[in-house]
């Protein structure tokens, strides 16, 4: 299918928020699908991303959610050393509120200026991922892909402040948000102690969900060129995440 990719500017609150939306160059009403990026922000990674989303079928959207913060992340961070300690930092200002307010203003944009209609969905990675966490709890979505997200069920980092995100998972079950999850069997970040905490707290909350764990893969498994790259889970997890958005999306 082909596609059509631009940066945009979204007004918050009176203030610009950078973002890259693609969808189907046609003139359909089509679903909008949120992307959350990963700690390094709109990175060309990210953009294709949002660009595969749309062949899917879908309006997406990925805002630049330190906009707020540093007015130079609209383009993302080089993976370095010195780039994660500065991400850290942004990520440690980020709050609920500002969070929800620019997912919102992306919603509204979508409806409003890309041909969006019907209920939404939203893709997540890593920080993406906990950021699409909290979105189920706060938005009115239908689905939430969420890969490796960090800090779920532990206080003191992102949303996890001042107690674990995970405590939100009775409000996505009100909301009725089907979550498919997708996990590494060997990921720094997210250990399987971590994994059974957060399968047992979404399953006693009553949250509609599907957890996948790829043996042998390591966090941020997905992307092409990357060294944790597995081609094998990558391309499983874009299965169920095509599946799931078609289930519940339409």
């Amino acid at each position: 299918m082909n596609v059509v990719g631009q940066d945009v500017e979204i007004d918050v609150d009176g203030s610009a928020m950078a973002a890259y939306t693609a969808r189907p160059a046609d003139a359909r009403l089509r679903p909008t699908v949120l992307v959350c990026s990963e700690l390094w922000g709109l990175t060309d990674d990210v953009r294709a991303l949002v660009r595969d989303v749309a062949a899917l079928g879908y309006v997406a959207v990925a805002p630049d959610l330190y906009h707020r913060l540093d007015a130079d992340t609209a383009r993302g961070f080089a993976e370095t050393d010195a780039n994660r300690t500065r991400a850290f930092e942004l990520v440690a200002q980020l709050t609920p509120e500002g969070v929800e307010q620019d997912l919102r203003a992306s919603l509204d944009y979508a409806h409003a200026r890309a041909d969006a209609a019907g209920k939404p969905g939203i893709l997540g990675m890593s920080l993406g991922g906990h950021l699409a966490f909290y979105a189920a709890s706060r938005l009115d979505l239908a689905a939430a892909a969420i890969y490796y997200p960090g800090w779920l069920p532990v206080a003191g980092t992102a949303l996890s402040r001042p107690e674990p995100l995970l405590t939100v998972a009775p409000a996505i079950a009100e909301r009725e948000v089907r979550l498919e999850l997708f996990f590494a069997e060997l990921d720094h970040v997210i250990d399987a102690g971590q994994r059974d905490t957060i399968a047992a707290g979404l399953t006693a909350a009553g949250v509609r969900h599907e957890i996948t764990v790829y043996e042998g893969a390591a966090h941020a498994f997905f992307f092409p060129g990357r060294e944790p790259y597995d081609k094998a889970a990558a391309d499983d997890s874009w299965q169920r995440v095509s599946g799931l958005f078609r289930a519940e999306l339409g």
